[in-house]
């Protein structure tokens, strides 16, 4: 016996309509008498009275009418606590940001939001690890770079652009390297942390052209990419750290363009190839496959998405 051929049940007997109960499930009239055969063949017994102009309970439907009924309410009352629960901006959540992103944005982003929704507690991971939302209790993550696993759903934030850059006491030491070429003969630090080989800078393919904005019109007519193998003498897995050594003059980099805007601005940093590095990555928000993700997740995704893009300047 299956519990919804009970509910149903009880709104043919509420209605004292096949038609009327079909057409508030949406369901076709062959389906709803099928259902009600087939509550009757589990239960062993008629429960109603079927004529061409009414339905009417017989003795067995009558008892079974109120438990019927009571299942319809349980059912009811469960749907509305559900609902309430995917609607509600309260109760927990645990998110996973790069490092990055946190540590410019995405910290104060969501401390913000919790501000304005004062019974939502959110939990921030820093790393840079791709968690597993499901196994590890994420219910959002923003993630750098491309989506593999298609249980999971990706919301584009922004596009994440690299530079190659470098410290005016290093350019003034060793020199500016005039084409991506150059490089090898330079100490080009690396950041262990990114999808393709930490040594393989990839860039706008560019045999004639040196740096500077003449590059923008080579760029438009070409979109041809190459890769340059370089290597260095220091390398890490933490942004923060690769940006430390390249202010320090110890060496050039090839890192996203928001870890070091600020830096750009003032000087203490020179973009060596604007327009020519082809590296840029999506940002993504990813939460777990449902049909009706709840709504905390999606307004946290939306305010997300507008300090983003409030801030574009500093990725693009």
């Amino acid at each position: 016996m299956k519990a919804d051929d009970m509910v149903l049940f009880a709104n043919v007997a509420e209605l004292g309509s096949f038609k009327l109960a079909a057409e508030k499930y949406d369901l076709a009239y062959s389906v709803v008498s099928k259902r009600i055969r087939r509550l009757e063949e589990d239960l062993n017994v008629q429960l109603l009275h079927r004529t061409t102009r009414k339905v009417s309970l017989t003795e067995a439907g009558t008892t079974l009418l109120p438990t019927a009924k009571q299942m319809a309410l349980l059912t009811q009352d469960a749907t509305h606590a559900v609902s309430a629960i995917r609607e509600t901006m309260k109760g927990h959540m645990q998110v996973s940001v790069p490092t990055i992103s946190g540590d410019l944005l995405l910290a104060e982003c969501i401390a913000d939001f919790c501000h304005q929704h004062q019974g939502l507690n959110i939990d921030v991971i820093l790393s840079n690890r791709f968690v597993d939302l499901i196994d590890e209790g994420f219910d959002l993550a923003i993630r750098t770079g491309y989506l593999e696993d298609s249980s999971l759903i990706a919301r584009h934030l922004i596009d994440s652009q690299w530079i190659v850059c470098a410290s005016p006491t290093y350019i003034e030491r060793c020199g500016q390297p005039s084409t991506p070429d150059a490089l090898v003969d330079h100490n080009c630090l690396h950041y262990t942390y990114q999808s393709t080989g930490a040594a393989d800078w990839e860039f706008y393919a560019d045999d004639d052209m040196g740096s500077g904005a003449s590059n923008t019109a080579y760029k438009s007519q070409s979109k041809e990419k190459r890769i340059v193998r370089v290597s260095g003498n220091f390398s890490t897995n933490n942004a923060a750290a690769l940006r430390k050594a390249a202010l320090a003059g110890y060496g050039i980099v090839y890192v996203p363009r928001c870890l070091v805007y600020h830096d750009l601005q003032n000087g203490a940093l020179v973009d060596i190839f604007p327009s020519l590095v082809a590296k840029r990555l999506g940002i993504y928000a990813i939460y777990p496959f449902t049909r009706h993700p709840p709504n905390k997740v999606k307004k946290l995704i939306e305010h997300i998405r507008d300090k983003y893009l409030s801030m574009s300047e500093y990725f693009l």
